[in-house]
């Protein structure tokens, strides 16, 4: 998925929620909506949706459970575009 997708997934404050849980390593679609005890078990799983979709996430299956974590690799890529900004600011003050 292209950087417009990525920023939209990443504007959703839940998503965001979500993406900050996963930082500290993997979790359950049933782990991170226990976390998020105001979003259904559906709205969960939508937002999961959309940050996979996005390649914010992976998904790991195990036995019966699907375990998702972060992709830094995309963050990466966000954090040296970004960069780009602060360089050009730096030249000229």
């Amino acid at each position: 998925m292209g950087f417009p997708e990525t920023i939209k997934a990443i504007a959703d404050p839940a998503r965001r929620e979500i993406l900050l849980m996963l930082k500290a390593g993997k979790l359950s679609a049933g782990e991170i909506s226990a976390q998020l005890g105001d979003l259904s078990a559906p709205t969960v799983s939508y937002h999961l949706s959309q940050l996979k979709k996005a390649s914010l996430i992976t998904e790991t299956k195990y036995k019966n459970f699907i375990y998702y974590e972060l992709n830094a690799s995309v963050f990466e890529e966000i954090m040296i575009w970004c960069a780009q900004f602060t360089r050009e600011n730096e030249h000229e003050t």
